[in-house]
């Protein structure tokens, strides 16, 4: 979840052309541009320049690759290039019919936005699956030629896979170990922030990193093929989560600063994650002797981590359990009725369909780039950032138009065009981390001399340069009518349900795990499953709501709080009940108590009242919980700012 700031009277114009610090990924762009130039280069050698870029289509397949495990990114990457290769071919097929072309299209759209989003892909969604469908439909017609052309694009996109994977060879487990590293890093944050008003903010950003570590070892962890190098970083992502619940439980109220020895010794720990021995610091017992009795606790916890990787094998168990979400769950969940997934599907969808009609149905000169910029526009995750989407693309594609303009001008022929390819997607790859309009400058020419070139015909600079213009702005306000017109308030109108369900959710867990009748508090995972599926839903509603048009910002201003207590309370409940050790009761009184406490809170948030002054019961041994219930409830109880009377 992103924390909800203020943005005063900076304009989305100014928001739109901002240029982030993020570093440039040389070695991406490079790989990026090998993919896409490669095959052009190979097709000039056996004299079929189309050929080669039909393959160089499939080297878009690249351009979904992250820093993910190379085992899940050998498995999206898989799906990709299938999704990619299906394009072509329904591209080639339908190409002469126009109407079917526009509802293809738009349903390419919806299924990729879809999948992306149900199950938490990053990357560019569904806008070069839709691009590869609209440049093989935009070709001369011929049918018979669906599964040539298909050949092909899966040809390079399986080049793109060969090179994405190639970093296996050299650092298997490099994603892994860079998240645990950076979350390691967080928590001596954390540890130096206690006593000052940073803590709780800091110990969210833990909660997240921490989050985001076991995401990735799940995603990384094969059963069949284990290897030490997993082993050590689930220990430590372990060890990692066993220091930040002791901080969180005794460290709440502390006022007294960490020992300097102390943040050094986590300092060198975290430098040796991604070496092949970790490092401990010992601390002379005198010193450690005065240090306060917290701080002791701490450290013994550190210690306990003093093995190498050649120990390994004494400290992980036989079989590490490591549950599988399911592809099929995470996409049945998001066929839900409040899922902001399955809404902007149906919205991108539906938009893509009809600006497809539009430009068919006008006659539009190489008609399928006015639903391609819908598409793009409508990529924005929110409102605001579909706005920011149609400036970025708007300055990016204009200036992209000329450029491309001007190259087509000169005829390029054979490798000159490789190496422009080579050259333009390198470049693209180097500016979308830093902005999508500068991006959009090299990425336009990119795609428009490859549609151009497999597809013959007569070239006038500005004929050709007000049409694709003309394109790209039609298909922009059709995506940003879309948007304002299709469920732009549907996030925010959703909050006090989802946060209602997550209550309830969190409440169904504590009975479990606290009551006297259930059996060693054993949690199931679909119980487990069913508290994060929700926590996480209502977090990616949140952020949708903070970029609607128009915000009410005092609505997220109160919501904030509430979710954040709701994801702290989340996570402490999820790690207490992995401890297989955990024996903590409470009476039937009590837990009586808790949970008509906590239906309560769910009924307010429900119906969006502030709740009267709770009880919670006194539980030994999870202190830090009850203060976050309270902290929980008084956020709620800030009702009465968010609607004045």
């Amino acid at each position: 979840m992103s924390g909800y700031t203020e943005k005063g009277n900076v304009s989305l114009l100014q928001q739109a052309l901002k240029v982030n610090k993020k570093p440039f990924p040389w070695v991406k762009a490079f790989l990026a541009g090998l993919a896409a130039g490669l095959p052009v280069i190979i097709g000039i050698l056996f004299g079929e320049l189309e050929y080669g870029l039909l393959t160089g289509m499939g080297g878009f397949t690249y351009l979904y690759v992250f820093n993910i495990p190379y085992a899940q990114r050998a498995k999206k990457l898989f799906f990709v290039v299938i999704g990619i290769t299906l394009s072509s071919f329904l591209g080639t097929i339908a190409a002469p019919f126009p109407l079917a072309v526009a509802i293809i299209m738009g349903i390419i759209a919806a299924m990729a936005t879809f999948v992306f989003g149900a199950l938490r892909f990053t990357g560019p969604s569904a806008i070069f699956f839709v691009l590869v469908f609209a440049m093989t439909s935009g070709m001369p017609t011929e049918p018979e030629l669906a599964f040539q052309r298909a050949g092909f694009v899966f040809l390079g996109g399986a080049l793109s896979w060969v090179i994405a994977m190639a970093g296996w060879f050299v650092n298997p487990f490099g994603p892994e170990t860079d998240v645990v590293k950076r979350a390691y890093n967080e928590l001596i944050i954390l540890i130096k922030s206690i006593g000052t008003e940073q803590f709780d903010e800091q110990r969210y950003k833990v909660m997240s990193s921490l989050n985001e570590v076991e995401d990735i070892l799940i995603a990384g962890y094969l059963p069949l093929r284990r290897q030490k190098r997993y082993d050590r970083l689930y220990v430590l992502n372990d060890h990692l989560n066993r220091i930040f619940l002791e901080v969180i439980k005794n460290f709440l109220n502390e006022k007294t600063a960490p020992p300097q020895k102390l943040i050094e010794q986590l300092q060198v720990l975290s430098n040796s994650v991604d070496k092949s021995r970790l490092d401990i610091i010992e601390i002379e017992e005198d010193e450690v002797r005065g240090w306060h009795a917290k701080y002791k606790q701490l450290y013994a916890i550190i210690k306990r981590l003093d093995w190498d990787t050649e120990d390994i094998s004494s400290h992980v168990k036989e079989e590490i359990e490591i549950s599988k979400p399911t592809v099929r769950k995470a996409l049945l969940h998001s066929f839900d009725k409040n899922s902001i997934v399955l809404l902007s599907a149906m919205r991108i969808g539906i938009m893509t369909i009809i600006a497809g009609i539009i430009a068919y149905q006008f006659h539009f000169e190489r008609s399928f780039w006015v639903p391609l910029s819908c598409v793009a526009v409508m990529s924005g995750a929110t409102v605001v950032a579909t706005y920011h989407r149609a400036i970025q693309r708007g300055i990016g594609t204009i200036v992209g138009i000329l450029i491309a303009s001007f190259i087509l001008s000169f005829h390029p022929t054979g490798l000159v065009i490789a190496i422009l390819i080579f050259l333009l997607t390198f470049i693209t790859e180097l500016f979308i981390v830093k902005n999508y309009g500068l991006a959009a400058i090299f990425f336009t020419p990119n795609a428009l001399m490859m549609a151009e070139t497999v597809t013959p015909g007569d070239f006038a600079f500005t004929y050709f340069a007000q049409a694709r213009i003309i394109d790209v702005f039609i298909g922009s306000i059709i995506g940003l009518l879309g948007v304002l017109i299709i469920g732009r308030s549907s996030a925010s109108s959703r909050l006090p349900h989802l946060i209602s369900k997550t209550i309830r959710s969190q409440a169904q867990l504590m009975f479990t795990m606290f009551s006297n009748h259930t059996k060693d508090g054993h949690v199931s995972e679909r119980e487990l499953s069913k508290l994060k599926t929700n926590i996480q839903g209502l977090k990616t509603v949140y952020n949708t709501a903070a970029g609607e048009i128009p915000i009410d910002r005092s609505a997220l201003t109160y919501y904030w709080p509430v979710v954040f207590w709701l994801e702290q309370i989340t996570y402490f409940l999820e790690k207490t009940a992995e401890e297989k050790e955990q024996q903590v009761k409470l009476s039937d009184e009590a837990l009586a108590q808790l949970l008509y406490s906590y239906e309560s809170l769910a009924n307010a948030a429900y119906r969006e009242h502030a709740p009267a002054n709770l009880s919670f019961p006194k539980m030994q041994g999870l202190s830090n919980l009850k203060n976050d219930m309270i902290h929980l409830q008084r956020s709620l109880q800030m009702h009465e700012e968010k609607h004045p009377s």
